[in-house]
């Protein structure tokens, strides 16, 4: 009888020792919520990021919402957004009742096409019908880019967009930590800096986790110190001192706040996971190569590639199966790699074709293209730091197998 193979997961996460042995010293010392190792974990992210302050949070969204909080995003106001990302970065605009404005993006790397974003401004700015747009609605305030899978946006595109069109701008950059690109001067930036606020994911399968959690980083005093504020209660500053020798009982609610904080137990790991990242980009880059060697040669199969003048996180390695070359529709490779026992996943369902944008902006299919292509070729395959080498053999084999490749 012939052994099952084990199953590779999508996703394993990189925890070690460090992480382990600060996690136990987190609960030996009796101080489990937003604490000292919480307010080590934004000091050292900031540092690392290059940023003034960080606010650590329990999720991206809360961060991204946060943003757009102390940016005062109001109610009918317009928000622009890539169609292709996951469903926080516009939930969040909607959170004010503000507008999301859906952009198509680039076939070569899934990321947002300024350029459609350019011609939408103008076409609002002319008051010509853009698609989702009611007739009445608020002025244009800012764009929300997403670095999607960890390749960099255009961010000097959308610099140029954000002075022309005086927008803010808040990346997302939930697949980021670390990416970086070249910026007009020649130097090599980490993704989020060209930013007014950026926002970082630790959820599970990201980059540098720390289960679920997140991180707003920002070079204004005003607006960390009013998303601090807000990211718990709405309670004066330094609310988290309450119960330490240090600290006061008595607090004031300067405003209707959030139950956003991340925990001493999060951050625990945080620190470890982030003193690992460059070595867990380096990983990443070495799997995404064996990849990009092993894949290159099978017909209708498109690979990612790490454009000029930025590198890349690798958070997601996205494939791209063309039906008419390969004979076989991505939905059934998925199916045939879990027959396998090899675990991949999608990125993403664009948002116009989830039911309450559809529903809400009459959003129809067609109306992005260029996503919707993607949506219906993209596979993802595991990428992450501990990935094997018989394990990446076993996938390239079997899709190889699958998708009729040498």
């Amino acid at each position: 009888m012939t052994k099952e193979l084990k199953f590779i997961n999508f996703h394993r996460p990189a925890i070690g020792k460090e992480e382990i042995k600060e996690v136990t010293d987190c609960l030996k010392s009796g101080w489990l919520t937003t604490g000292m190792r919480t307010k080590q974990f934004e000091a050292e992210f900031a540092k690392y990021t290059g940023a003034k302050f960080a606010v650590a949070l329990n999720s991206c969204t809360a961060a991204l919402h946060l943003a757009l909080e102390a940016l005062e995003l109001k109610a009918g106001e317009l928000v622009l957004v890539p169609t292709m990302t996951f469903a926080a970065t516009a939930e969040v605009v909607r959170y004010f009742n503000a507008i999301p404005v859906l952009v198509d993006c680039h076939e070569n790397d899934f990321n947002i096409d300024f350029s459609r974003a350019e011609k939408i401004i103008k076409d609002i700015n002319a008051g010509r019908k853009v698609s989702g747009v009611p007739k009445k609605h608020g002025k244009l305030r800012g764009i929300i880019p997403v670095h999607f899978g960890g390749q960099p946006v255009d961010v000097e595109a959308a610099l140029k967009l954000k002075k022309k069109y005086n927008l803010f701008i808040v990346e997302d950059c939930a697949h980021c930590c670390p990416a970086y690109y070249k910026d007009s001067s020649g130097k090599m930036k980490m993704a989020g800096r060209g930013a007014d606020i950026a926002c970082y994911s630790f959820y599970a399968n990201k980059t540098i986790t720390t289960g679920e959690g997140g991180m707003a980083t920002t070079d204004n005093e005003k607006w960390a110190d009013r998303m601090r504020i807000m990211s718990l209660h709405g309670i004066s500053k330094d609310a988290w001192k309450r119960f330490t020798k240090s600290g006061s009982w008595f607090y004031e609610i300067v405003e209707p706040g959030f139950k956003y904080n991340l925990t001493d137990i999060a951050s625990s790991i945080g620190i470890h996971q982030l003193r690992k990242a460059d070595g867990f980009m380096k990983e990443r880059k070495k799997i995404a190569d064996y990849y990009g060697t092993k894949l290159k040669d099978i017909p209708g199969l498109a690979l990612p590639y790490e454009k000029e003048n930025t590198l890349h996180s690798w958070h997601l390695y996205a494939v791209r199966i063309d039906r008419k070359f390969t004979g076989i529709h991505r939905d059934e490779v998925i199916e045939k790699l879990k027959e396998g026992n090899i675990g991949s996943s999608v990125h993403y369902i664009p948002l116009h074709l989830h039911p309450y944008y559809r529903d809400k902006y009459g959003f129809k299919k067609g109306d992005f293209p260029n996503a919707e292509r993607i949506f219906d070729q993209c596979l993802s395959l595991p990428i992450f730091p501990g990935l094997t080498k018989s394990e990446l053999d076993r996938i390239c084999g079997a899709l190889k197998n699958i998708l009729g490749g040498k």
